[in-house]
């Protein structure tokens, strides 16, 4: 399943990228290669920094101001790859100059910040979008259509693992650089996206860093099933697996295999009573489950690189062919979990309600005041 732009014939986009951090590069190359756009400047506090990643993009201008570089630039879009904690001033600072922006994970810091920020591009008619990239590789939107098509039926249940030897990061826990990941999936591969009431998480500090590195948290869905997300920077080995239970079947995602990170297998994954031993509806002891797995198959995935996809889509949604697969709605569902998940691990793993962002109580941000500039390197982390 891809997402080709429909449109190439049209003009190429303008787009300036703030922020030049070590995760930038690959994102404005990503821009600097697609026939949708033109990568017009690069903008960094640090000069030098911006100069870098000019080279990286086509070599174009630079500048070390946001203001000079909304002034001085006639660009139809900005990508923010700075701290989540500037992204707010940032968004708005672009949206009133009439650019369409693209964030780096997450949308912001605190929901208050992100419903402002999203608002303000609903009330312009301008695209905010988020960069959560795993939702652009093939396998995703092969599992989203799938679970649209009733391949699996209703959802069971979700188990998703996301561990590896990493390092810690300074501005942000496991569950806001990992979980994120997870969470942004579950959002975009499910009917309607994710909905939850309440969330509980559990997390540990191994190294006395001052974070957790390592968390598990829970998440009753909706439908009544319990999504379970574990996170680890301190594994020694690497696994990046999901399995999502059907009532009809249950998929396996395995991110690290190439050769097979879709594995579907034909069962129930929650079988009828009667062969569970049980007597009745009622009450009983009940035998073991028994086994009715056969082989798994593996449906066919598109070749598409996932970056090339998303700047695609970008670009698309701001000519206006389709909306933004990860758009600020979305990210700010996301938001509202992991903002939650750190209520519940401060208040030592209990079960914590999930505020509705757009209640006018919880909505205020308090965030106002000037946009910061693009150099700002503090907050909850920015990819």
């Amino acid at each position: 399943m891809g997402l080709p732009s429909e449109n190439t014939l049209r003009p190429t986009l303008r787009v300036a990228v703030i922020g030049a951090d070590s995760g930038t590069p690959g994102l404005a190359r990503g821009f600097a290669q697609s026939t949708d756009w033109e990568v017009v400047a690069v903008c960094d506090e640090d000069r030098s920094r911006a100069e870098g990643l000019a080279r990286e993009a086509g070599n174009p201008a630079v500048t070390s101001s946001v203001t000079e570089l909304l002034a001085g630039h006639d660009v139809d879009a900005v990508v923010i790859a700075t701290p989540a904690q500037t992204h707010h001033g940032i968004t708005l600072q672009a949206l009133a100059a009439g650019k369409h922006v693209l964030l780096e994970k997450p949308l912001a810091d605190t929901t208050g910040a992100a419903v402002e920020m999203v608002a303000a591009a609903e009330s312009r008619g301008s695209v905010l979008m988020v960069n959560h990239a795993y939702c652009y590789t093939p396998a995703v939107l092969k599992i989203r259509e799938l679970i649209a098509g009733g391949e699996l039926g209703e959802i069971r249940y979700v188990d998703s693992v996301r561990i590896n030897h990493d390092f810690v990061r300074s501005d942000a826990d496991v569950f806001w650089d990992q979980a994120a990941h997870d969470l942004s999936v579950l959002d975009f591969v499910l009917p309607g996206g994710l909905e939850p009431q309440v969330v509980s998480a559990q997390g540990a500090d191994p190294l006395r860093s001052g974070k957790a590195c390592v968390g598990y948290l829970n998440l009753p869905l909706s439908n009544g099933a319990l999504a379970h997300v574990h996170v680890n920077w301190l594994s020694p080995t690497k696994v990046q697996q999901m399995v999502i239970g059907g009532s009809r079947k249950t998929l396996i995602w395995d991110d690290l295999n190439p050769q097979q990170r879709l594995s579907i297998y034909d069962r129930d994954a929650v079988p009828d009573r009667r062969h569970m031993g049980l007597a009745d509806a009622g009450t009983g002891p009940g035998a073991a489950i028994p086994s009715r797995l056969q082989d798994p198959w593996s449906p066919p995935l598109s070749e598409s690189t996932p970056l090339a996809l998303m700047v695609s889509n970008f670009a698309d949604a701001i000519r206006g062919h389709r909306p933004a697969l990860t758009d600020g709605r979305s990210a700010l569902r996301v938001l509202s979990v992991l903002e939650s998940t750190s209520t519940s691990l401060a208040r030592g793993g209990a079960t914590t309600a999930i505020p509705d962002p757009w209640a006018p109580a919880h909505g205020a941000s308090g965030a106002g005041g000037t946009a910061p500039d693009a150099g700002e390197r503090t907050g909850r982390g920015g990819t």
